[in-house]
């Protein structure tokens, strides 16, 4: 029985020839779907590809990865039709036939978007769902790993250790983002001061075009294949395969987690990380996360604030390096748990490292709800007068908090320029906001919140321009009107992202899509005639 129903127009559409119709009587959205199924191979059933608003799995499909609950019940447009491709001929079909007849394109991989615009729109368009594109083939001897834009991170580790057991990969700690857009957006772990951003390690890619061919880093050429490790595969095409470098890990790593309240002194150990964390040895990650709490006994709320670390190697190393440089901290060896690499995988995604490794394999997200994250780049410490401001401010929202992740290491040492993620030397943390609640009718004030403690913290961070990170999408920070802005105006908010990478952004992202067929409201511009000239384009 074949998964999905069409209604009987449709299915006169597909199977009788486009003669059988009068133009003028035949919408835009039945010619696009004669245009693909047209161009898809017989030996794939168009209703395994294709679902429309009609599909009996259009709704489950749709709402399959969306973690935002803000983006769940919105009069934003949804798609007309979402196509789940088996292979890369499907990708080019829902390209060219949506150009043709005037829809857009939205992608999504692991639909952990932070504003949803991998599967929301603002005007019709068409939703290329990647979820079937996952296959991982890892080569231990050749130390890499092709890898489908449609697989999660927590699949690709999961690979990788089924192989070996001293290799990894330095990408993020959620295992259920997909490796597309955590790729083309940066992708930081808990290894990525030693050995960089997941995109610093992409080595090939494979992407359709606006013109609906497919191209590989030769043919692509090196100005498009450094856009997309950093600068947002979506503005330039829809990729669809990744080979990434692996890089070694120990036999041995450690883990530990201390969490101080304000009573315990956390605010004068955060004093002292600020000016350490990033100056630890890059085989040691120590990031701090600042939360609500209860004060015992009392039962009063408190901050709390959780030092969590991974070493590459033993605690009998660790120990005495933590002694030289955070005494404070108090680390005892009773408070460091050895364990393998992918064990730590596990940790810092929220399992037990004793958990069977199948746990990486579920597209099932361990948090769903409605959430808003920000965040900024610190170049000095916060001082104490600032840090207290900041207790006060998240006391007044239980479900708040920060992550507080350290720079230095590998990412002090690499241009940036290297890809377009700019964020390098001179960053000492990143600091990555968040808040979270359960109904729908709240949203409103808790965005109200969030801004204002964003604009609270301005005089502590990064500034001319305030920089952000990508992978934590924010429209606050600026949107393009219906997809098409200049380049004044998309500045903006593409400085705080990119920096000065971002005039190079829109110098590629104009000599491949002059079109601007692939835009969303914060995609990268294309420049009109005379900006070409200004620029030194062809």
């Amino acid at each position: 029985m074949e998964r999905t129903v069409f209604n009987m127009r449709f299915l006169l559409l597909i199977f009788l020839a486009p003669s059988v119709w009068p133009a003028s009587s035949i919408s835009a959205h039945e010619r696009f779907l004669q245009c693909f199924s047209s161009r898809i191979q017989p030996s794939n059933p168009v209703s395994e590809v294709i679902l429309t608003e009609n599909s009996s799995d259009y709704s489950s499909v749709l709402r399959s990865s969306i973690r935002n609950y803000r983006f769940l019940n919105t009069s934003i447009v949804k798609p007309q039709f979402i196509i789940t491709p088996f292979d890369e001929s499907h990708i080019q079909a829902a390209i060219v036939c949506a150009k043709e007849y005037g829809m857009q394109i939205r992608v999504r991989s692991g639909g952990h978007d932070y504003e949803g615009l991998s599967f929301e729109s603002y005007q019709e368009f068409v939703l290329v769902d990647l979820a079937k594109l996952s296959s991982i083939i890892v080569d231990i001897e050749n130390e890499t790993a092709r890898v489908g834009a449609g697989a999660s991170i927590g699949e690709l580790y999961y690979k990788i250790a089924d192989k070996s057991r001293v290799h990894g990969f330095p990408a993020g700690s959620c295992p259920t983002v997909g490796v597309g857009g955590h790729f083309s957006g940066g992708g930081f772990g808990t290894i990525f001061r030693k050995y960089g951003l997941a995109a610093d390690n992409v080595i090939d890619a494979q992407i359709v075009d606006a013109n609906g061919r497919i191209l590989d880093r030769e043919s692509m050429g090196e100005d498009l294949f450094w856009a997309i490790r950093g600068g947002g595969a979506a503005s330039f095409g829809v990729i669809f395969s990744w080979k990434v470098r692996l890089i070694p890990v120990p036999p041995t790593v450690t883990v530990f987690n201390i969490k101080r309240t304000l009573e315990q002194g956390a605010s004068n150990l955060l004093q002292k990380w600020q000016s350490i964390g990033h100056k630890f040895h890059e085989d040691h990650f120590l990031h701090a996360a600042i939360e609500v709490a209860t004060s015992s006994p009392n039962g009063n709320k408190t901050i709390r604030v959780s030092f969590v670390s991974l070493f590459l190697g033993r605690a009998e190393e660790l120990l005495p390096m933590m002694q030289d440089t955070f005494p404070e901290l108090g680390l005892m060896r009773e408070n460091c748990s050895e364990m393998s690499w992918i064990q730590s995988v596990l940790y810092f995604g929220g399992f037990s490292p004793r958990d069977s490794l199948d746990v990486l394999l579920s597209r099932t997200a361990q948090f769903k709800g409605f959430f808003k994250g920000k965040s900024d780049y610190v170049k000095e410490p916060i001082s104490e007068t600032g840090l207290e401001g900041l207790y006060r401010r998240l006391l007044e929202e239980e479900a708040s908090m920060l992550i507080l992740t350290p720079y230095g290491g590998r990412m002090s040492e690499m241009s940036d320029s290297e890809i377009p993620f700019p964020h390098r030397s001179g960053n000492i943390f990143k600091i990555q906001y968040l808040i979270t609640w359960d109904v729908e009718e709240e949203t409103e004030r808790h965005l109200k919140w969030m801004r204002k403690l964003y604009a609270y913290m301005a005089p502590y961070v990064s500034n001319s321009p305030r920089a952000a990170y990508l992978n934590y999408r924010d429209l606050d920070l600026g949107r393009n009107n219906n997809g098409n802005t200049s380049f004044a105006k998309a500045s903006v908010w593409g400085l705080k992202y990119f920096k000065n990478n971002f005039k190079r952004l829109v110098q590629v992202k104009t000599a491949t899509d002059p079109s601007n067929f692939f835009r969303n409201e914060q995609s990268i511009p294309v420049l009109p005639s005379w900006g070409k000239r200004k620029m030194n384009l062809k």
